[in-house]
């Protein structure tokens, strides 16, 4: 997803903008440096025009945001964030609806991940009247910020329900396995007929990640060849080539996979709420079934449309939280 607000690229692990990780750095022991005298000459010159050192500048408000409520950054438009409407990007969309399953009141700020302290979207930054003050919370911390009941307008964990789709400790593989079919089948099949479709690179992707970015046409140019990339050298990590057929595939059958665990329950793991793993599942069917976006390869959207209780939960979901 776009990085940069004048040239966006791709997040190393997830154009879908998942949260990046670090490479860990050795430690080593500093030497200790003899102490060197100041040069006079230097010494005058600082003298005359001392060192200032300026405090910090705030991280982005908002057009929408104020101190006194939460604001969660996104991949979004102005009109789409004023109307409290749902991300055209899975990333952010899954953290956007599982704050609303949760009951939290926020509002959502069109951002990119060149504006996030983390250098990923999207991130949260709390109201001020929150213990934990200002500082953002990004999305890896996002359910710890939750659980531990620092959120002001926020409904307690234990007023929620349960609504976290996980299932019990004893059941932990095969949510592990089915969230893999997300993570992998899904999201691959999806940077391919995003990113690597021309088609529908031009009528979505263009539209939601280039253009707003610059009207240069040489940066929208550069920006496009970075995405495209950025998507291909993704999938190149999982495979030698990139086998279309077989992407979608993959897709079709996780779409099956998760339609039989859905079951004709109205939640995953028959949660009595909406919990992570619906927001989850949500983040990609809401995007493909979306009305407002012009696919114009629809093989992952007609295999999707088999899976009628896919279809509906996301329909309820939709209509519940936006």
């Amino acid at each position: 997803m776009p990085k940069d607000a004048s040239a966006p690229t791709l997040a190393a692990t997830d154009p879908a903008n998942h949260a990046r990780t670090s490479a860990g750095h050795a430690e080593s022991q500093p030497s200790r440096a003899p102490r060197l005298k100041t040069p006079e000459i230097v010494k005058r010159v600082f003298d005359r025009f001392p060192l200032r050192t300026y405090e910090a500048c705030e991280l982005p408000q908002g057009r929408t945001s104020s101190r006194d409520e939460h604001a969660l950054f996104v991949f979004t438009t102005q009109a789409d964030a004023k109307a409290g409407r749902s991300s055209y990007n899975p990333g952010c969309l899954k953290w956007q609806a599982y704050l609303r399953f949760q009951g939290l009141d926020f509002v959502t700020v069109p951002s990119n991940n060149h504006a996030s302290p983390s250098g990923a979207l999207p991130y949260l930054l709390p109201a001020e009247a929150t213990s934990s003050g200002r500082a953002p919370i990004p999305s890896t911390r996002l359910q710890r910020w939750l659980k531990d009941g620092d959120q002001s307008g926020a409904k307690r964990p234990q007023d929620r329900g349960s609504g976290e789709g996980r299932p019990s400790a004893d059941n932990q593989m095969r949510y592990d396995a089915y969230l893999s079919l997300l993570d992998h089948k899904i999201r691959n099949a999806y940077l391919y007929t995003l990113y690597l479709c021309p088609s529908n690179f031009d009528s979505i992707a263009r539209p939601l990640y280039v253009d707003p970015s610059t009207s240069n046409s040489l940066a929208r140019l550069t920006v496009s060849i970075q995405l495209r990339d950025a998507a291909q050298a993704e999938l190149l990590k999982q495979a030698a080539t990139i086998d279309a057929e077989v992407l979608y595939q993959g897709s079709c059958q996780a779409f099956e996979a998760l339609s039989e665990l859905l079951g004709e329950g109205r939640y995953f793991f028959d949660e009595q709420k909406p919990g992570l793993f619906d927001a989850s599942v949500f983040a990609y069917t809401n995007i493909l079934l979306d009305e407002t976006k012009t696919w114009k390869e629809t093989r992952m959207l007609e295999d999707l449309r088999q899976f009628g209780n896919l279809v509906k939960h996301r329909e309820r979901l939709l209509q519940q939280y936006f």
